[in-house]
């Protein structure tokens, strides 16, 4: 039955509920070596225990199982729901596998509420594999887990721990031989060498305070994105800072993405102005530019042993960078300007991988519109970033849809290249920040830690089930940019505030949030 427009309560599965989940009758004796009915169409609707499957409650409500009407591929889907509090379980015991990895992928909406919804492979030898379910109240959104089989077998689990009236929709699983997997667990850190020249602190999640790269890498972070201007009005987000950071990036063992966006401040669909050094510069002469800048932050990285492993040339350039004459409008000179860019980094770094990033993950149209005119005027690069924003850039599916046609179509890997999402609403410096009432908060994810966690990861999980392993991962936006005075939007303006420290992944007493678990994403 379907409950669309419930709200998310991301709590954690109670450890009583957690230790009788794992307390299952014995698996039966003829069990089969591949997954059986994982489409639900064996049985009509209303099946308590569909064909192949076996269903188990700690808190006796086996009836909260069922199959009926409404598939995903086919013409019935599992739902898991009750008119009270319940847990349920639904789950195939595998045996006679061949050791090795295997992906499960099934197909999942949720209204959200539950304390626990999430698929998981257990009892195969390794360590348990868990992915949540996101929330969609209406559209179907692909999710991976992957497992490591050593014991010949395993159990394939559908688990809710729920309230009353909460629901889930799975359809269409399979469990073949492969692995998935993300490789970018990262963050932008833009805004860090200037936050502490402005006496900002970073705490650990227990109050000690210390270095914020440290903290970062402590809890998973791999990757960390830097942007940089050409001669911004306040002197910082240029070479300078990059060099140094960078040095703190690669002896914590990350790797370094350099965003560069070709101003002197911030560069985005709504604007691309061009330095004002560049600004009466005739096009031949912005392609020089393009080039010796991007050269010359890159040679220098590379000359202190800090090479970058990711450039981007350009910062969400829908609409083109460095207008007028870079502009889409022109796009044989954007394509010009863009290799220019790209020759540049490969000049210093062969190995370097050339991004190109785009705002927007949910509208395919724009994206494909814009890489088809790449490939028609033949602009290189190695890889895509997309700028992932829920509250503005519409649904988890709409941004899937994207990220799969675009991996497909251009046979690029992707990944989010910008993403976030407030753990409260209110503001820690005078400047109302840009997301601050719970009605521009996504539908099921609530301004908490636990709401900035559930986002984070359901992100993750999309971009992992990217077909193909072209899904790299994610870079959260922004990190480290808390509420210290002196650091805010406008780098010609001292007192200008910041409008993002609540979607930072440190809080305002400065300690690191539970949100930085997102890092372990799979």
């Amino acid at each position: 039955m379907f409950h669309p427009r419930r709200t998310l309560r991301a709590l954690l599965l109670p450890l009583a509920a957690a230790l009788a989940l794992l307390t299952l009758p014995a698996p039966p004796a003829d069990a089969a070596s591949t997954l059986t009915n994982g489409g639900f169409e064996a049985d009509g609707t209303g099946t308590a225990t569909p064909a192949g499957w076996s269903s188990y409650s700690a808190s006796g409500r086996t009836s909260a199982s069922f199959t009926e009407a409404g598939g995903h591929g086919g013409s019935h889907r599992l739902t898991h729901w009750a008119s009270t509090a319940y847990q349920v379980e639904t789950y195939q015991y595998l045996s006679g596998l061949a050791n090795g990895t295997y992906t499960l992928t099934a197909w999942v909406r949720s209204g959200g509420g539950q304390n626990a919804a999430y698929l998981a492979l257990r009892n195969c030898g390794s360590a348990e594999q868990r992915t949540d379910l996101p929330i969609s109240s209406s559209d179907w959104i692909r999710i991976v887990t992957s497992v490591k089989v050593t014991s010949g077998q395993c159990t394939i689990s559908v688990n809710s721990d729920a309230n009353a009236g909460n629901w889930i929709n799975v359809d269409d699983l399979t469990f073949t031989p492969g692995s998935t997997g993300t490789s970018i667990h990262g963050a932008d850190i833009s805004s860090l060498a200037k936050s502490e020249a402005k006496g900002g602190v970073y705490r650990t999640a227990s109050g000690t305070a210390g270095d914020a790269v440290a903290i970062l890498r402590d809890a998973g972070m791999n990757y960390a994105r830097l942007k940089v201007w050409v001669n911004p009005a306040d002197g910082y987000n240029t070479r300078t800072q990059v060099l140094a950071l960078a040095k703190r990036i690669k002896a914590a063992g990350m790797k370094l993405l350099v965003d560069f966006h070709y101003s002197d401040t911030w560069a985005d669909p709504g604007k691309q102005t061009k330095p004002a050094a560049w600004a009466n510069r005739p096009y031949s002469r912005l392609k020089t530019d393009v080039y010796q800048h991007t050269y010359d932050v890159l040679n220098a990285l590379k000359a202190q042993g800090t090479t970058a492993d990711m450039v981007q040339i350009g910062n969400e350039i829908n609409g083109g960078m460095l207008w007028s004459e870079g502009s889409t409008s022109n796009f044989s000179q954007l394509a010009g300007l863009i290799d220019s860019g790209y020759d540049a980094a490969k000049a210093v770094s062969s190995t370097t991988r050339v991004a190109l990033h785009l705002a927007d993950a949910g509208d395919d149209g724009t994206v494909r519109w814009w890489f088809d005119n790449a490939k028609a005027h033949g602009v290189e690069y190695d890889v895509i970033g997309l700028s992932y924003y829920g509250y503005w850039h519409g649904s988890l599916a709409a941004a899937q849809a994207t990220l799969d046609d675009t991996a497909s179509r251009y046979g690029k890997p992707v990944f989010i290249a910008e993403t976030a999402y407030p753990f409260r609403l209110d503001s820690d410096d005078a400047l109302t920040d840009q997301i601050d009432t719970p009605g521009e908060l996504v539908a099921g994810y609530p301004a908490t830690v636990a709401g900035q966690t559930r986002w984070l990861n359901d992100v993750a999980s999309i971009v992992e089930a990217v077909p193909g392993g072209r899904g790299l991962g994610v870079f959260t936006w922004e990190a480290t940019w808390t509420a210290v005075p002196g650091n805010g939007w406008d780098p010609a303006d001292a007192t200008s505030g910041n409008g993002w420290e609540n979607q930072a992944l440190f809080g305002y007493d400065d300690r690191a949030l539970a949100s930085m678990s997102w890092f372990r994403h799979r």
